[in-house]
Parts: C-alpha cells; structure tokens; sequence
C-alpha cells in the first residue's frame, strides 16, 4: 500500500493538498474529507491472480481467444514486438481441421471474441478463410476480430471481412509511419485497398487506425491531425499508448532521458487539456476508468495485468494446439525470465502454466506507483533492463491521464506527486525537479485558468 501526496493549483493560482492511496483508491482533501463519498457497496470484485514462475497461473475456457496464425510478415517495422522472436515452422490448412475437432474438449462454451493474429494476418488468408467460416458457423454472435497492416486488402478479401463480421484495427502511427515501416496509405494499390475496407466498415464503427506513441511520434494531435485530414474527423483512433520496449527497437524509441520524459508529459498534457486527442478512444477510457476506480474504491488487488493475458479466460493458442503467452510470441521463444513462451497445450488443458509473467505486486515500482490503477502493470513478461525502459514510458504517459482525471475529479491541476518511493523526476510532473513550486502560464507546467 502506497500513499501520496498530490501537490496541485486551482483558479486564481490557489495551491493545494490532496491524499492518494494507489491501492483502496482513496483521495481526499487536506482536511480529510474524501473528493468521492464512500460507495453505498463495497467493492466485491476478486481479486487477481499474483501469478509469478513459482506461483503460475492456468486457464479456463476462453472469454477471449487469441489464434496465432504464425508470425510471417511482409512488413519490418522497427519497433514491432514480433521482430526478433523466433518463428515456428508455420501451420497450414492441414492443422486447421485438427485444431477445428478438438475445440469442444477445451472451449466449453461460445467466447465472447476471437481475435485472428500473425505476423500479417492475410499471409495467411488461405488458412484464416475456412477456419473464420467454421468457427462463425459455430458460434454465430462471437465477435470477430484482426489487425493487419492493411498492406493486403483489397475488394475481394474486404467483402469476406463484412460478411463475416469482422471488426479491423489498421497498425498505423500517422505522421511517422515511415518511422514504423511502409505507408500503405501512400501506396496506390494499398491505399485502394484500405479506402474500400473504410467505406465498408467505418458506418457500422467496425473499423479503427491504431497508432502507437513513441520518440519518433510523440504528439497525439498530430496524429489525430493527420487521420482527420485524409478520413475526415469521424475516424476513429485505436491504441494511442506509448510503446513498451520489447526489444532493442523498442528501446531505440522509447523516453531516453529525464528531459524527454518531462517534454513528453508537458506536450501530451498541453494537447489532451485543448481537446486536440478527443479522436482517441485512449483519451476517453483512461479517464473514465480512473475516476471509475475512485467513485467506487476500486481495491489494486483486483488489478489484473494491462494486456489482459494474466486472465484465465483469456487465452492465446497457436494451430498446433501450443497456448503462448501472448499473442506475439511463439512456441519456441523464450521469456525474459528463461521459461518457455510455451505455457502448455489444449491437449492437456489442466497443465497449462503461466510461468513466464510476473504480477504487479511482485514489482515494487508497481506497488508504490500513483498511477498503478492506470498502467495496470505494463508489459507482464519483460525483465531487466527493457523492463525499466518500459516502466518509464508507461508512468510519463498514464500520468497524462491521471492528471486529466483528477482536474475533473477536483477542479484542482496537479504539478507534484510526493511519495517515499517515488525519484524526484517522477514526482515533479511538468518541470524539471528541484524547480520552484510556482506554476504559471510561462513555465512548461499547464494549469487552468
């Protein structure tokens, strides 16, 4: 448990206290009263599983699942997660109907959603076509899911997309997509491709751009900026968070110092406080869930991890059967903690052991975190050093959010987050530590009017 104090402005330059527990998601007044009554119900969700390599954790039958179809691309994006982990030998439409007759020994009743992952997904059309089709004539209200990197598109496929009900995220960071790798959107044929699936998709909201934030592409509104001037401001914006550092790519493009971290903050607080992100559906989530989690005292405990894949009901499986830790990894990669990416097989459903994750509580910087109820962990496999660079950016930019939440919370701007275990750069929010307390409309700290 972890308590701190919120050093924040309001009109007219009035300075103020706040108290916050990260983990019964108290906030209160420097008189103690509390911002939020307590709930007329207690908080009765359960808790999380603390898995770790010694304490792991199985599955159940799948809420969501998560189908790797194998990890061979057309694209090499600089920071992708998949780009240095070793490949399966890849399955093809022989393993489909295996995979097809053992469902019912493991999935004992419809998921809610089936997401279909590569690599590029439509690598693998071939496999991805009769496999889509039985499972939606077995389970006829499942949602549909795939990211692609829209590279493969074109009529015939997107009219199989709509008629199957698939909903489609586009991987593109906008402005800096030359940064990720090829621009479809620049590409005659790709583009057509994209722009007929968008027609398509966009009035039933079944379609989203997901950009990713990272040094290279910092600013949310211009990415916002650069989907609204090519679809028009109803587009709709996926993921928006910034990277984790997978790999050495990853960390090429991640925070690098106390100075760009501070940059990062004081020009994402600047673009969200203007209404220049409102594209985001980050932007909207984040917040909500924040103040969600104060209005109802929501316990850190029953915190599972950001991807969802510490969830018993959440599975990721290749079509040998292998359950994986995530849907970006393969059967014969390894973790950062030495165990193997390979956590059982549907096979043998009841030795299915999640070895390779470690839970929040087991990372102090989690435990003693102001925005633990926002970040939810991070990445939940890395170890190391890429854990640390990854740490850095997911606190720079969930305290974005966290701000935006407590100023409608409160009416009062947060400058400073005081905390015993919390290093000065992290405490001082906008500008650099051991600067004057005074925020105004001169310095890089953004407060109200």
């Amino acid at each position: 448990m972890a308590e701190f104090i919120i050093h924040a402005k309001g009109q007219g330059g009035v300075d103020a206290r706040f108290t916050y527990n990260n983990h019964t998601s108290e906030m209160t007044y420097e008189d103690g009263s509390s911002v939020y009554p307590s709930p007329e119900q207690p908080w009765t969700i359960g808790h999380s599983f603390p898995m770790s390599a010694e304490n792991p954790a199985g599955k159940v039958t799948p809420h969501v699942l998560k189908i790797s179809l194998g990890l061979m691309c057309n694209f090499e994006c600089t920071y992708c997660s998949q780009r240095f982990v070793p490949r399966n030998s890849d399955t093809g439409l022989d393993k489909v109907q295996e995979f097809l007759d053992g469902l019912d020994a493991w999935v004992t009743k419809p998921p809610t959603r089936i997401e279909f992952w590569g690599g590029e997904p439509f690598a693998y059309i071939k496999v991805m076509k009769p496999l889509a089709a039985r499972l939606r004539e077995k389970w006829p209200d499942t949602e549909f899911l795939v990211i692609t990197n829209g590279s493969l598109l074109n009529p015939e496929i997107n009219a199989w997309l709509d008629d199957m009900g698939f909903s489609v995220g586009v991987s593109h960071d906008g402005p800096a997509q030359h940064v990720r790798g090829p621009d479809p959107l620049t590409d005659q044929n790709m583009r057509l491709g994209v722009f007929d699936l968008y027609r398509r998709l966009s009035p039933k909201g079944r379609i989203s751009f997901n950009a990713m934030v990272h040094d290279g592409n910092p600013s949310r509104a211009a990415i916002q900026q650069h989907f609204f001037d090519i679809f028009g401001p109803e587009v709709g914006i996926g993921e928006g968070s910034f990277i984790d550092a997978y790999d050495a790519g990853g960390k090429e493009k991640s925070l690098k110092s106390n100075g760009s971290s501070v940059d990062f903050r004081t020009r994402a607080i600047q673009e969200a406080l203007t209404g220049k992100v409102d594209a985001f559906g980050l932007r909207h989530d984040k917040v909500d869930d924040f103040i969600n989690s104060l209005t109802t005292r929501r316990d850190a405990f029953s915190l599972g991890q950001k991807c969802g894949m510490d969830r018993k009901d959440t599975i990721a499986v290749d079509l040998n059967g292998d359950v994986l830790t995530c849907q970006n990894v393969s059967a014969v990669s390894t973790a950062p903690n030495g165990q193997s990416h390979k956590i059982g097989n549907v096979k043998d459903f009841h030795n299915i052991k999640l070895k390779t994750a470690t839970h929040w509580s087991h990372r102090p910087e989690c435990v003693n975190c102001p925005v633990l109820q926002l970040c939810k962990g991070a990445c939940m496999f890395l170890q190391g050093d890429l854990w640390n660079v990854t740490c850095n950016n997911s606190y720079s930019d969930n305290v974005v959010w966290f701000s935006l939440a407590f100023l409608q919370a409160t009416g009062f701007f947060p400058y400073r987050i005081e905390g015993d275990e919390l290093p000065d750069i992290r405490q001082w929010l906008w500008e650099e530590p051991k600067r004057s307390l005074e925020v105004t409309q001169n310095e890089r700290a953004v407060a109200p009017e």
